[in-house]
């Protein structure tokens, strides 16, 4: 039998490796582009920039150092130069899709950066596989912008796994739907009529604004935002906003809000207040044909009717006042059930005998009167 050579016997000594087989070796060379792998084969296993990272330009020097030990996938047995072709990336990827499967099967929320933004959705990476993740499907609200997402950490489920096609669809709606629906659950239980709660202002518009509760949004319509009269939200209230509410009205799913608190209701102790012959200042807040509505304080009105504006003949209450002046006047009749008072600035200066006589009820049309005080 004739004897084997050193070479052969070398040769026969080392190991046999396949394409797509995983190999273990020891770092002994990095370059910036580059990772050489001792691997017990004939040939050294070479790892490049581009079959380690999926990430350009990266030096490999600052991540991988000479006496390193790493598992890598064979691409090629003989890369053309005598050296063993590997690939970090594509093991890496192969064990991600495992992980992904799994995850898909199990329907697991997972955690990624977002690590691109694109026109159609987000892409993120879980082990060096792309998930990408459609507009529509980022969140249970329409969002035309999804540029804040850049960077990132999302939560999401696989709704689609097919890496044949390299095809991996997430789902980040589904896991919003289902908690706010577990949040809404929670404070209807928790919350009722009557109950202060806090909030944050979430959007306001022209008739009030809407208020984040935590689970749901309740309604602070333009007409409970204060006892006074507000006529612009938007100038007293900001999305964004801590606000402490008021529970007014559940009917299921809608929820009314109110700033009307019990304890600062001015019309709790305007009886003594506003009680008839008190003579008052306060500022003209609106003005119709049949007189003007004067503010006593926020949340409090008062009728100053067209005939108790001056001895002399009125035609129209514009005609001698103006909005936000400010007039002294006496009160002449205070009705604390429907929270109506009634002023005269000629009573001031009139008798009592000539103002009773100059004072006709029925020369007031008290439909009009009310529809203007709802106003």
């Amino acid at each position: 039998m004739s004897e084997l050579s050193f070479e052969q016997m070398l040769e026969e000594s080392l190991k046999t490796i396949r394409t797509g087989e995983v190999v273990t070796g020891k770092v002994i060379d990095v370059k910036e582009d580059e990772i050489v792998l001792n691997i017990g084969y004939k040939s050294d296993g070479i790892i490049t920039r581009s079959e380690y990272t999926n990430e350009p330009n990266v030096d490999l020097t600052s991540l991988v150092h000479v006496g390193d030990e790493m598992e890598a996938k064979v691409v090629k047995v003989n890369d053309g130069e005598g050296q063993v072709a590997l690939s970090y990336k594509r093991l890496a990827a192969d064990r991600g899709n495992k992980r992904l499967e799994e995850a898909f099967n199990n329907q697991e929320a997972l955690t990624a950066k977002v690590v691109q933004v694109l026109d159609g959705g987000l892409s993120v990476v879980v082990e060096e596989t792309r998930i990408f993740i459609p507009a529509s499907l980022v969140s249970d609200t329409y969002e035309k912008d999804l540029s804040k997402y850049a960077g990132q950490e999302i939560e999401f489920v696989i709704t689609e796994f097919n890496p044949r096609r390299h095809r991996v669809i997430g789902d980040r709606k589904q896991l919003m739907v289902a908690k706010k629906a577990a949040m809404q659950k929670e404070l209807f239980e928790r919350i009722a009529v009557g109950d202060t709660v806090e909030g944050v202002i979430k959007n306001v518009t022209d008739f009030g604004a809407f208020i984040d509760l935590g689970g749901a949004d309740g309604l602070l319509h333009i007409s409970e935002m204060s006892w006074g009269r507000v006529e612009n939200p938007k100038k007293v209230f900001k999305a964004g906003e801590q606000l402490r509410v008021l529970i007014k009205d559940i009917q299921g799913e809608k929820i009314a809000l109110s700033l009307k608190f019990p304890e600062a209701n001015p019309w709790a102790n305007a009886a003594e207040k506003y009680a008839a012959g008190n003579v008052v200042v306060g500022r003209v807040a609106r003005m119709t044909d049949f007189g003007a509505f004067v503010e006593l304080e926020p949340g409090v009105d008062a009728l100053l009717h067209v005939s108790q504006i001056s001895k002399e003949h009125v035609d129209k209450p514009a005609d001698v006042l103006k909005i936000g002046q400010e007039v002294e006047a006496k009160i002449v009749d205070f009705n604390e059930v429907d929270h109506k008072i009634s002023l005269s600035i000629k009573a001031l200066a009139a008798p009592a005998r000539e103002y009773q006589e100059d004072v006709d009820v029925a020369d007031v049309d008290i439909e009009a009167v009310a529809a203007a005080q709802e106003e």
